[in-house]
């Protein structure tokens, strides 16, 4: 009689909306189907390294797809190659990758499912090459990773900062005011390009363009000549003006990625406000973007990706991510996902639409 087949999967990173849609996905497509055992790790590369894990039945995903976070847990602090060990006051990181590689022998895994974005991907594919058989699901709000048209979790982001786009234009036109939008994205400006142009905003600041804040204000003042006593400015969070860096809001050495950005709206609002002398406000959408219901789009594209990194297992196309190129799934090689970051190109037809309608980018 053939071996059961058992696979496990985890998710690394920071939470995104659609997580569980794609646990649901691939735990019900490999047990419907195929008869397999499925093995959710906790909490991420922590769980592998610690040997955290329980298996999921069909009824353990049935009825998550709406929900938010992952039912597994995750960490952005569980790098094995890099792992956080406190010996006293002292905070070492050290390479336990043996031991993680050894916890998913036991496990006698035949594949391991990585939900992740750029930091977990790569990760994965270290683990590729030192001979664990991974497949990974591209998950990120920030749309960042290489080898892939759009990940999972980036439309509900979006959706949830238009939305708080759309809210602050009631009380910048009652107040005559300039509102200060500040979204997530880390070094890429997606979520503010997408979320800036569906909401409106008049000013859109993305770390692919650097800012002038004399623009910037002069923006400000025209708007006001003209009438419109209002300004919406969308600034993604790491946003920089021309021969500037980025704000860091804080350093988590323990971290993957340890530097936190935050408190560029608050920077660009203090120098419109100088220079043109009109009150503005700043409100930082932060964690709400992560969090909530995913968006119908994100439902389908987790349940996309989840059959579709079963198929990778059963071809044995190990060391891939499942990736989308125009409105067809297919495969990239991890090592090329963990080359880098993907960021808006400058020449991205949605900059020059936003343009054409009067958009301003700082430049």
């Amino acid at each position: 009689m053939a071996k059961k087949r058992r696979i496990g999967i985890l998710t690394g990173g920071g939470d995104a909306p659609g997580i569980n849609a794609v646990i649901r996905a691939v735990a019900k497509k490999a047990i419907l189907d195929h008869d397999m055992e499925v093995i959710g790790i906790e909490d991420g590369y922590d769980g592998l390294v610690r040997n955290k894990w329980r298996r999921l039945d069909y009824n353990d995903v049935s009825g998550i797809l709406t929900q938010g976070g992952t039912i597994l847990g995750t960490s952005n602090a569980a790098n094995p190659y890099q792992y956080p060990v406190k010996t006293g006051k002292r905070l070492e990181l050290r390479d336990v990758s043996a031991v993680a590689i050894g916890n998913a022998k036991k496990l006698r895994l035949d594949a391991l499912v990585s939900i992740g974005g750029d930091g977990t991907m790569h990760i994965s594919n270290s683990l590729f090459r030192d001979g664990v058989p991974v497949v990974g699901i591209p998950k990120t709000i920030d749309n960042d990773l290489l080898g892939t048209d759009i990940t999972f979790g980036f439309d509900s982001a979006v959706y949830v900062a238009t939305e708080g786009i759309d809210r602050v234009h009631t009380t910048a036109q009652s107040h005559h005011r300039v509102m200060i939008v500040e979204v997530m994205g880390r070094n890429a400006g997606w979520i503010a390009l997408h979320s800036g142009v569906a909401g409106g905003g008049d000013i859109i600041l993305i770390p692919e363009i650097p800012y002038d804040p004399e623009i910037v204000a002069a923006k400000v003042r025209d708007r006001n000549r003209r009438g419109k006593r209002f300004s919406i400015v969308v600034v993604a969070e790491g946003a920089r003006p021309k021969g500037g860096d980025v704000v860091i809001r804080r350093i988590v050495k323990e971290s993957t990625d340890p530097v936190r950005l935050g408190g560029i709206g608050f920077v660009v609002g203090a120098q419109i406000e100088e220079m043109t002398g009109i009150e503005t406000r700043t409100v930082v959408m932060g964690h709400l973007q992560r969090g909530g219901s995913p968006t119908p789009f994100d439902r389908v594209l987790a349940t996309r990706l989840g059959t579709k990194a079963v198929d990778l297992i059963l071809n044995r196309r190990f060391g891939c991510m499942v990736a989308v190129k125009g409105n067809t799934l297919t495969s990239v090689p991890l090592r090329e996902v963990a080359k880098g970051t993907r960021r808006v190109q400058l020449n991205d037809p949605l900059i020059a639409a936003a343009r054409s309608v009067g958009t301003c980018f700082g430049d």
